[in-house]
């Protein structure tokens, strides 16, 4: 049996009497990678049972599309030429996920705060499952606002430059990215005493970081030490690789710095989530 409570900053997944039981013998790999799949299942079920949670995700990145489109289009010229929409639709797929792993910090927070977490751990289930199918469970609703995000800018002009394998590789990329951006918000809400103090201890940190980037608009027309800082930091360094395996243009240097980049926040935060877990059930 399985208890499921909606909230306004997502679902809540108890399991009450179906924990995984453990069979004889098995590695504990392989117990830690069925219990993050159940944890996963579970959130998924939820997901489904609650429409407007999915809904209200896609949203936001939908209104900014719209908004830079047909707004601020016009008056926005694209590096190198042609449509802006082409130029746009790379910082929107990152702005949207990186925004969307935030979900990940207040879920906890929220789950902490109920003393949920601490009922899981009871539970004979492997401390990191908990965890990574949170973070699992999210990384797949970022795959569905992208396939949203997707269509909508295929409606207003978007069309990919550099073949269906660039953008495949340029989505696969966001979406790594995501999931690491979802283990250090974990952080957060696990360090948060309450689900609004972790929104409110994220968005500070997230915020300068999509807007002081080539999300938007060329960074050309910043100052020099803005113009570094946009080009260097983890979400501009993602925008940039994004956009030229979506675009077209030179990859390889763009690409490895950003698979750097989402390498070192996974080996800084997993084991820094897990931690901070144990430290607080």
């Amino acid at each position: 049996m399985t208890t499921t409570t909606p909230t306004a900053t997502g679902p809540t997944v108890v399991a009450v009497d179906d924990a995984p039981i453990r069979p004889e013998g098995g590695s504990r790999l392989g117990w830690g990678l069925a219990d993050t799949f159940t944890v996963v299942r579970r959130n998924l079920i939820v997901y489904t049972r609650i429409p407007e949670f999915l809904f209200f995700s896609t949203v936001q990145p939908i209104m900014f599309v719209l908004l830079f489109r047909y707004v601020f289009g016009g008056a926005i010229k694209a590096p190198g030429g042609g449509p802006y929409v082409d130029y746009l639709m790379a910082g929107i797929f990152v702005q949207s996920v990186a925004f969307g792993s935030i979900s990940t910090a207040v879920g906890l927070a929220e789950d902490l705060q109920k003393g949920l977490l601490e009922r899981f751990r009871a539970l004979p289930m492997a401390r990191a499952a908990v965890l990574a199918g949170r973070t699992t469970a999210d990384l797949c609703r970022n795959i569905f606002v992208v396939i949203v995000i997707t269509a909508v800018g295929y409606a207003v002009g978007f069309r990919i430059g550099a073949g269906v394998a660039a953008f495949v590789a340029g989505v696969a990329l966001v979406l790594l990215f995501a999931y690491a951006m979802s283990w250090g918000f974990a952080v957060i809400g696990l360090s948060a005493p309450n689900s609004e103090t972790a929104q409110v201890m994220a968005f500070p940190i997230l915020f300068p970081l999509v807007f002081a980037s080539p999300a938007f608009v060329p960074v050309s027309t910043m100052p020099g030490w803005l113009r570094a800082f946009a080009l260097h930091q983890p979400v501009g360094v993602i925008i940039t690789a994004t956009r030229a395996l979506m675009r077209g243009g030179p990859t390889r240097d763009p690409v490895i710095e950003a698979l750097v980049w989402i390498a070192g926040l996974l080996i800084v935060f997993v084991p820094f989530a897990v931690r901070q877990y144990r430290r607080r059930t």
